[in-house]
């Protein structure tokens, strides 16, 4: 085989299964079982969920590392870089170890087809088996049950929370949304569930198999106060900074990453969660920058709970000026859920065409038809993320704000351009 590269690994993974997801955990069991894989780490957390599970991944890593953990975290997807899908000890891992990762994949699966993230999931439990991990902090994919991810037992399993997405592949029902994520909870282990009004579904399944439930809003408690907040559970109370990362919905995160973490058998020091709660940080989620005046808001959010939630940031901490909007996401997704809870909020729409970055992104006349209706003639096309970046900003003045937001895809586009600096 000749030497590949990162770039040609990627490119080669991605033509190896004729679908870009295939659900199930057969073939991906039998391939770990191949190479032979150990558990990636002396303790394993697992994060399934609709919104948040990358921000609660955040929280654990930055606090179990604030404790002297060595940690790995293996998120998806990236925004600019493969490398950011998985990191040690807080450094996202090279292209070198990558490549060897997948060299192992690749020669142990014979003639068994891996999807892309299949193939990434192995490879980066094979980074975390060589890392003498204290901590391995895995984000699921898609769902839970079916998931890569979930071939590996966890010690505690997080639910983050359930709302509509991906409903071709986990059904068009919360209750059957729940069920899917509540895949991934074990018999006997702890089972935390980051909202206060989890699907029945979920709830039922815990309890059916035995897994301890801890409920945000039942078993563990915030109290908000106005220069700190508090987390408590029978016989702990933690006084904690708020968090670094913006957002209201981050406290919430932060709360089930403790939550997280305290169900382990370890106990961490009260400074560790502070100092992690502080320090976490994590690329797209309400993600800041400022040109000449003007603030420019980026945020992953792409669907419609996501939505809900920047709406209720933007009117908690509404700008000086007005509030513009660059928008652009992929087909599948609900578009008119995405944009109807930030209309109110929002002075001017620029659609950006998708298609070039993704095979299910539309280009801004596809957008427009499946949107126009409800942004009226205020709303503005452009080809791309970028150039309708650049036109929302040349619109702007100081003390206005432009948000960006609709897909990874989107984030990734505007962040390319803004952290080059122009």
């Amino acid at each position: 085989m000749s030497v590949r590269s990162l770039p040609d690994w990627l490119e080669y993974i991605q033509r190896q299964h004729p679908r870009a997801v295939d659900l199930g955990l057969e073939r991906v069991r039998v391939v770990a079982a191949r190479m032979g894989l150990p558990r990636p780490a002396r303790r394993v957390i697992t994060v399934a969920g609709t919104n948040g599970k990358g921000s609660t991944v955040a929280f654990i890593e930055a606090i179990a590392r604030a404790a002297g953990w060595r940690v790995g975290a293996y998120t998806s997807p990236h925004l600019l870089r493969y490398n950011e899908r998985v990191r040690v000890d807080g450094h996202e891992v090279d292209d070198a170890a990558l490549v060897a990762a997948f060299e192992r994949v690749e020669a142990a699966r014979g003639d068994t087809p891996l999807t892309y993230f299949e193939f990434g999931t192995l490879a980066a439990l094979a980074v975390f088996a060589g890392a003498d991990l204290d901590l391995a902090v895995l984000e699921v994919g898609l769902g839970g049950r079916l998931d890569a991810v979930n071939i590996v037992d966890p010690d505690v399993a997080v639910i983050t929370t359930v709302d509509l997405d991906h409903q071709d592949w986990l059904g068009a029902e919360r209750e059957a949304i729940g069920m899917e994520k509540a895949g991934i909870l074990r018999p006997g282990l702890p089972a935390v569930l980051g909202e206060a009004d989890p699907p029945s579904s979920v709830l039922g399944h815990a309890y059916r198999i035995g897994a301890f439930a801890i409920r945000a809003g039942c078993d563990y408690l915030v109290d908000r106060f106005d220069d700190h907040w508090v987390w408590r559970e029978p016989g702990c109370e933690l006084s904690l900074p708020y968090p670094g990362l913006a957002a209201p919905v981050q406290l919430a995160n932060a709360a089930t990453a403790i939550a997280a973490l305290r169900a382990l058998p370890d106990e961490l020091p009260d400074t560790a969660f502070a100092r992690g709660v502080r320090e976490a940080r994590i690329r797209g989620r309400l993600q800041r920058f400022e040109r000449d005046g003007v603030e420019v808001v980026v945020d992953v959010g792409h669907n419609p709970q996501a939505a809900r939630q920047l709406a209720d940031w933007l009117a908690a901490h509404p700008a000086a000026g007005v509030t513009r909007v660059v928008f652009s996401a992929l087909a599948d997704k609900d578009l008119v859920g995405l944009v109807t809870p930030l209309r109110p909020l929002v002075a001017g729409w620029w659609l950006a065409g998708l298609a070039a970055r993704s095979e299910r992104g539309l280009d801004a006349r596809g957008l427009a038809e499946r949107i126009g209706g409800v942004l009226g003639a205020q709303a503005l096309r452009e080809d791309d993320v970028a150039t309708a970046l650049r036109a929302a900003l040349a619109a702007s003045h100081a003390g206005d704000r432009i948000l960006v937001y609709g897909s990874f895809f989107t984030a990734a586009a505007a962040l390319e351009v803004l952290e080059a600096g122009a």
